[in-house]
């Protein structure tokens, strides 16, 4: 499985994914975010499903590039439609006999940056079908992979007028969350920033040791929560108010 989640603000954009590849019984470590960068030129590509078919379609994707140098994408959702047809392709070239194999052909993506037409930075998710939608700042992230487990913290307090540092640690705490309820999502994880108008994307790529602190000063933090919610309501469940022979119906 994959954890790969893309958040968008006022102040740009925030890419975040695992590393895991699971193959049967093995586990591997592999990349999943793929960069392009150029003059007013900037967007990355993250992927979640078959890793053929990934690497499939982002081979594809990159030939289109180079063969097309002269073609030059103003607007990030000419490159998304490019990518789409990609995926279509692969689709018809491998879709039949991933099938009979008794496996899905499955490859979702989700796609963010700027290019010199965007007036502000855009990110997509795109579907096995080749079909896509934008996220928009209403509800300002998308996850891909393993989505159950990350996404409350987001809901809870991931806002698009918040700044980059604060959803950065709201993406942190996704994974984190999601990492400790599987075990085909882990370390290490990559990310990837791009300020608003910067046309620059900033890659790292973190350690469990490098970020285990944090995951253990939530952990402390969220005991110490509980201990303290203002919870009298609840002692009630504790209080025999209403015994049980009074719901018991006499024998006639």
């Amino acid at each position: 499985m994959t954890y790969c989640l893309g958040l968008k603000t006022k102040e740009g954009l925030i890419g975040l994914a695992d590393t895991r590849i699971t193959s049967g019984a093995e586990t591997t470590t592999a990349k999943k975010i793929f960069t392009v960068e150029e003059d007013r030129h900037c967007y990355f590509i993250m992927t979640s499903g078959l890793r053929s078919v990934r690497d499939k379609a982002i081979t594809y994707f990159e030939e289109v590039i180079e063969e097309e140098k002269s073609f030059h994408f103003n607007k990030l959702y000419k490159a998304v439609n490019k990518f789409s047809e990609q995926i279509k392709r692969v689709a018809k070239e491998d879709k039949k006999a991933i099938e009979e194999a008794g496996l899905s052909f499955n490859l979702y993506a989700i796609i963010g940056g700027q290019l010199e037409d965007d007036k502000d930075p855009c990110m997509f998710l795109v579907y096995p079908q080749g079909n896509w939608i934008e996220i928009k700042s209403g509800t300002p992230y998308t996850i891909i992979g393993n989505s159950g487990f990350g996404t409350p913290v987001l809901r809870r307090s991931l806002a698009y007028n918040e700044s980059m540092e604060f959803a950065l640690k709201c993406a942190f705490l996704s994974f984190d969350a999601t990492r400790l309820s599987v075990n085909d999502v882990d370390y290490p994880i990559d990310t990837v920033v791009m300020q608003r108008d910067s046309f620059r994307i900033t890659e790292h790529r973190f350690s469990q040791k490098e970020l285990e602190p944090i995951s253990l000063f939530w952990h402390a933090r969220l005991r110490d929560a509980i201990n303290e919610l203002p919870s009298d309501v609840l002692q009630k469940a504790f209080l025999d108010e209403f015994p049980i022979s009074d719901y018991l119906i006499p024998d006639e």
